[in-house]
């Protein structure tokens, strides 16, 4: 079975936003708002640019119904308000090319991710590896399993840490130096 997985490396991460910000800034800018915000997919899409132009995303979850509001980093901050200036604010961020004025689906952004995993040669990757590798890097930044486990809406710590590779990564250097 394969399981999604985030992406650790933080050199990979900058190239594919290099390479990203290159190729189709809409393409980076799914991938910079799902690395920095730990959004679902179903939630960045529905996204439009007067969501973006305060100080935090406030959105009710797909998935969920909970509302949801994220505080917008710095960095995130700077890359939006070049890539939202000009645009109304009912635009659709990640907006289709087909149609007036409609998000791309969730299969656009799973091809435009899994392009993403064979130009970096990079293995198990989903929708959910942006959500993963928002979670995977906040962990290893703050060791605060409790906050992103309220950010996650995740019901026990022992699941975020499952959900974000943590306990993969433990199991592997345990495994790493065990013989018999």
């Amino acid at each position: 079975m394969n399981f999604v997985q985030p992406i650790r490396d933080p050199e990979k991460i900058e190239a594919i936003k290099r390479f990203l910000k290159e190729q189709n800034k809409r393409n980076y800018m799914l991938f910079l708002i799902g690395i920095n915000t730990g959004l679902r997919i179903s939630d960045i899409l529905k996204l439009k640019v007067g969501d973006v132009k305060g100080t935090h995303i406030s959105i009710r979850e797909k998935k969920t119904g909970k509302q949801k509001r994220i505080r917008i980093t710095p960095s995130l901050r700077r890359e939006l308000n070049w890539y939202i200036e000009g645009k109304s604010d009912d635009e659709y961020l990640i907006k289709s090319r087909n149609g007036r004025n409609k998000p791309i689906g969730r299969s656009m952004a799973y091809k435009i991710l899994r392009k993403v995993a064979e130009r970096f040669h990079l293995d198990e990757i989903g929708t959910h590896t942006l959500r993963k590798t928002f979670g995977y890097h906040f962990y290893q930044q703050t060791k605060d399993v409790a906050m992103l486990q309220e950010i996650f809406n995740h019901s026990s710590p022992t699941i975020t840490l499952k959900y974000i590779g943590v306990n993969q990564d433990s199991m592997d250097r345990a495994m790493t130096k065990f013989k018999i």
